[in-house]
């Protein structure tokens, strides 16, 4: 057996001699796994935001930026990660990452003030970033083309529960044991994936253990000017930042919105609204099929115009209205993620693991853009400006999709 690409190991009982659906279904599994525990910090903190802007009494746009802090980390892990993935083992790097992560995660306990807040922010974001990035490439590198949109798909499905289970816990913890536990609990989630990282993934391939084969300084500046020249692959990273653009400001804002008149949530309610993610648990493992029928370009604009199609529910004063337009602008970016993930990791000639890097440097640096911008649009338009400023970001996306090809 070579690991997680070809098989589950055998400590989980799934193996090589099992049926291909089941072995499959099993691996599939353990990927999802990974991505959850790599990403369950990301989003789970925006549950808490009204909690956090209290103690730390800041604005919602000042709240909101601390709190997604942690994507201008993962924008600049994204694009070190590119620059010397060649030469970082995947096994190591995803595990060391994420036992790493436990302390910054734990550090959020007693942040003292708000700057410090963010800085732990960056710093959760640099190492979530290294193991996610080392994982996509390790996944695009080991995984044929048949089966390589429905790994990746797994993995967007990792990040798909991470933002559901992340914020209910999140929400749960903060609620009943207070902020620091919330933290300390993360903490703990951090070193599970360590372990799981050194226990299901395994090494293989030309270079030396879980490496892809060492290239020298001009045949790696070569192959960034080949990624760099394919129009596709630089629309992707467009689509990518728009998508988390959008994404952040849905979800980071609402907060905002529910807590206050006409909803008057309180913190456990509001982690409840996140239930919300559950159609995407569903429907985001399908992408490789939506992919195999209609085209990644196909398959990015249906996502998009999904989000698009929610946005004036957002806008309603009824709570029913609202979870609907939530859930549907959930379905529609991720299932556009999984897709633009899974075509980069494709598309890709030569340096998989540049790709995948500047694909996450792009997409958190949307993320980090959006939680600025649309913070700023929030606090001197209201949610109606933000939810505007939400479509422009899928409208220009959706352009971009048409150059996939």
């Amino acid at each position: 057996m070579t690991g997680i690409e070809r098989s589950v190991p055998p400590a989980t009982g799934l193996g090589e001699a099992m049926p291909p659906a089941r072995a499959s279904f099993g691996r599939g599994a353990v990927i999802a796994l990974t991505a959850f525990l790599t990403l369950v910090d990301l989003f789970a903190t925006q549950a808490i935001l009204p909690s956090l802007a209290a103690r730390y009494g800041a604005g919602p746009g000042t709240m909101g930026t601390a709190v997604n802090a942690c994507t201008l980390g993962m924008a600049v892990a994204g694009l070190a990660v590119a620059l010397f993935s060649r030469h970082l083992d995947r096994r190591r790097g995803v595990a060391i990452s994420l036992a790493l992560l436990s302390l910054p995660t734990a550090l959020l306990a007693v942040a003292p003030d708000l700057p410090t807040f963010a800085a732990l922010r960056v710093v959760q974001g640099m190492l979530m970033a290294a193991a996610f990035t080392l994982m996509l490439a390790h996944l695009g590198e080991r995984f044929g083309m048949a089966e390589a949109a429905g790994a990746f798909a797994a993995y967007v499905t990792g990040n798909v529960a991470s933002n559901l289970v992340g914020r209910l816990v999140s929400a749960t913890l903060a609620d009943h044991l207070g902020l620091a536990a919330n933290f300390l609990g993360f903490a703990l989630l951090n070193l599970a994936g360590a372990a799981l990282a050194l226990a299901t993934i395994r090494s293989a391939g030309p270079g030396p253990a879980g490496m892809a084969a060492p290239m020298d300084a001009p045949a790696m500046r070569a192959a960034w000017r080949t990624e760099l020249a394919d129009p596709r692959l630089r629309a992707a990273f467009g689509i990518g930042f728009c998508i988390l653009f959008a994404f952040i400001g849905t979800f980071t804002y609402v907060n905002f919105v529910l807590v206050g008149p006409p909803f008057g949530l309180d913190p456990m309610a509001l982690g409840l609204v996140y239930l919300v993610f559950l159609p995407s648990v569903v429907t985001t493992p399908l992408a490789g099929r939506v992919v195999a029928r209609i085209g990644a370009r196909g398959a990015v604009l249906l996502g998009l115009g999904m989000a698009v199609l929610a946005l004036p529910l957002l806008l309603l004063p009824t709570l029913p209205a609202v979870l609907a337009g939530l859930a549907m602008v959930a379905v529609g970016t991720f299932l556009a993620q999984a897709t633009a993930t899974g075509f980069v990791g494709r598309a890709a000639r030569q340096d998989r693991g540049a790709a995948s890097g500047l694909y996450l440097a792009a997409y958190f640096a949307g993320g980090m853009a959006g939680s600025a911008m649309l913070g700023l649009a929030f606090g001197t338009l209201g949610w109606a400006g933000c939810v505007a400023g939400i479509g422009v970001a899928l409208v220009l996306a959706g352009l971009l999709a048409r150059r996939l090809g």
